[in-house]
């Protein structure tokens, strides 16, 4: 209710695991829009920035519950990075950029960077791609970051970046971090830019504010002002993301840089039972402290935290199903009643563990989702066809065009794109469309403008058969033909260096013809995994609905199945019931070669434990192993340091022998009542 109530001056809300973070800052923006409590915002006049897109929808779906749909349809709810498209769409000019630059994704990026750095490693591009996006988020220019550098691969990186930025300036495009390094720019360059968003963003509320990075902090204080008021809402126990610029200064700079600051701490945590709490907290007081908080519970002690030791990773995973089995029949001690899949996760620190899982619980015959893993649509090959159905649904999409013109190279240069970019955006137009301007001709030599036209022929063409092929048969063998015009299946050995790997992705390309037929002749594979008929649909027709099928995972976030996630990928998120995986050194600190791991890297992966812990909400179960696989052998295996911190005692069941012969006795049944009958019953 306090930081509800706190309207005029900047606040920092910091929320501990499970203590209603969301709720605070769906209440405070109606509070803020409520007549006569001094604020009297209008809801345009305020700003929620999240860090993911389902995080922004879930808190628009809540906000509209409390101010209706109208209000809230008015309000800015959105992430870090959509906010800086909407800054770089309205005024991006200022900056030399038209209204619809392209946004390039990391597969782009990737592939223009081979290009600038003259090689066809994939691995060391993205590599390049990995430092740049540092060095962005740090807020470094290439020239600046020639300051910084200090091995030989950063020399190299440094003058790849330079190129690249060369490149995307000519092309009219920006990268993802582009989306937060360029508005900064943009707000600290351009005063009346500045001016015009400080007026029109009365009041700010960040969420998960401790996974800030310094760039996003700078952009933060320009759109807020010096007198600016706003709602920080994190936790600095939860500040698990350094390895990507995430950093804990600006909790410290906050009070510095705002000296009305005012902190107000959430510590009753609405999630978890006292037993988990109890755990949680004494691991995470062994790291140093910003602000001081102590986690506690009203829900009961609950069940004991659960630790099992286990031979290798298979008995790991063979226990984490008899856990489940047992729970779920409501034969495990401290459950009451039968419960279903969905209540269940197993978290892991790495995604290599997920597999032996996987084949544990697939023997089980338990319903499961890899939550995390990359999608059928996020592989390069798919993401590459896919631009090239866009582009013929949209000739104006940019970086549909710039994908299509250059994969597979049809001798379009970064140099021809590049003076393409220019005069497109000289004239404010979409690429496609100043491809056939007739003053292109001044800006090119013939052999290029040839090129060009080649390619935009052969769109056009293309869009003409796509739009009247209807049926699976004909589908299929009109993308076939397209894919053999373009040389595609060579494009993929010719730039793959290990065949089995391309032959993969080849095999890729062709489930994808496949699904596009099916769906073109009218049979649709619901989630069930049943095949319904429709009407018979042109090729057209059916990329155009690739974009609403790609977000099938989104789609398919309710389904009753067992999550294996990551301990990154869970934050956020709960379940009843929690398998906290590998709880080993090495895995949990993560660490290349054991005991190689610095003071600031424990701390980290301790804030990583804490956030697997504190998942939990009834019961957690904590597994370590004695031998882990390292290569192709066994070595001993020593339990995390992060389990002693738990001080779990001596009563902890898995300790007691005569707790441990229990929930035996407890999983065979749960085996027996989940085995199938013998035949002939």
């Amino acid at each position: 209710m306090e930081a509800v109530q706190h309207l005029h001056s900047p606040c920092l809300v910091l929320a501990g695991a499970g203590s209603g973070k969301t709720r605070v800052i769906t209440h405070k923006i109606a509070r803020l829009m409520q007549p006569g409590y001094g604020a009297d915002l209008a809801p345009s006049q305020i700003g929620a920035i999240t860090f993911t897109n389902k995080a922004a929808a879930e808190m628009r779906e809540r906000v509209k519950d409390l101010v209706g749909p109208r209000a809230a349809g008015k309000l800015m709810v959105c992430t870090f990075h959509s906010l800086g498209v909407r800054l770089l769409r309205e005024d991006g000019e200022a900056l030399g950029l038209k209204p619809q630059f392209s946004i390039l994704d990391a597969d782009d990026v990737t592939s223009i960077l081979r290009d600038c750095g003259a090689t066809t490693d994939a691995k060391l591009a993205r590599s390049w791609q990995w430092q740049i996006s540092l060095w962005k988020n740090m807020g470094l220019t290439s020239g600046q970051a020639m300051s910084v550098i200090k091995t030989d691969e950063e020399q190299v990186a440094v003058r790849v970046m330079k190129l690249y930025e060369e490149r995307l300036l000519a092309y009219q495009a920006v990268d993802f971090d582009d989306l937060i390094g360029l508005p900064l720019k943009l707000l600290a360059e351009h005063e009346h830019v500045r001016a015009k968003w400080q007026r029109q963003l009365r009041h700010v509320l960040v969420d998960e504010y401790q996974d800030t990075n310094a760039t996003q902090y700078e952009m933060l204080k320009l759109l807020v002002g010096p007198n600016g008021i706003f709602t920080a809402v994190g936790d600095d126990d939860q500040s698990i993301y350094g390895w990507r610029g995430a950093t804990l200064d600006n909790l410290k700079r906050l009070p510095q840089d705002f000296p009305t600051l005012k902190v107000i701490p959430l510590e009753q945590n609405y999630r978890s039972t006292s037993a988990i709490l109890r755990a949680a907290n004494n691991v995470i007081q062994l790291n140093p402290k910003l602000f001081q908080k102590t986690l506690w519970s009203d829900l009961g002690e609950g069940e004991p935290v659960r630790l099992v030791e286990c031979d290798n990773e298979e008995h790991e995973a063979e226990r984490a199903v008899a856990r489940i089995q047992a729970v779920r029949g409501g034969n495990a001690s401290g459950v009451q009643a039968a419960v279903e899949w969905n209540n269940f996760a197993i978290l892991y620190r790495a995604n290599h563990q997920a597999r032996i899982f996987e084949q544990a619980l697939r023997k089980a015959n338990i319903p499961y989702k890899v939550s995390g893993g990359q999608s059928f649509f996020d592989k390069a090959e798919i993401k590459d066809l896919c631009a090239w159905l866009r582009l013929l649904i949209n000739n104006d999409d940019d970086p549909a065009f710039l994908r299509a013109a250059t994969t597979p190279k049809r001798g379009i240069g970064h140099q021809t794109l590049g003076s393409l970019g220019e005069f497109a955006g000289q004239w404010k137009k979409s690429l496609f469309e100043a491809l056939f301007a007739d003053s292109l001709a001044a800006k090119l030599n013939a052999r290029a403008l040839g090129t060009l036209h080649e390619f935009g022929r052969f769109v056009n063409d293309l869009e003409y058969k796509a739009r009247h092929t209807h049926g699976a048969e004909d589908a299929k063998a009109f993308l076939m033909e397209w894919l053999k015009e373009i040389g595609y299946e060579q494009h993929l050995y010719d730039n793959e260096e290990n065949e089995k790997v391309a032959a993969a992705r080849w095999n890729n390309v062709l489930d994808f013809v496949d699904w596009v037929a099916k769906r073109c002749g009218g049979e649709i594979e619901n989630d069930g995994g049943m095949t319904t008929e429709s009407e018979r649909k042109s090729v057209l027709d059916v990329a155009q609905t690739i974009s609403l099928i790609t977000s099938l995972a989104e789609r398919n976030a309710d389904q009753n199945v067992v999550t294996l996630t990551t301990l990154h990928a869970s934050k956020g998120l709960e379940w009843p019931h929690v398998v906290l995986a590998g709880c080993n050194e090495g895995l949990l600190p993560f660490s290349r070669e054991e005991g190689e791991i610095s003071g600031q890297q424990v701390e980290e992966e301790r804030r990583l434990m804490y956030v697997g812990i504190t998942r939990a909400r009834l019961s957690l179960m904590v597994c370590v192993l004695r031998r882990r696989k390292k290569g192709r052998e066994y070595v001993q295996a020593m339990p995390s340091r992060f389990v002693a911190e738990m001080k779990l005692g001596e009563g902890t069941p898995g300790e007691s022998p005569r707790e441990r012969i229990k929930r035996l006795r407890e999983e065979l049944a749960a085996k027996a009542k989940a085995a199938p009958p013998p035949s002939g019953d």
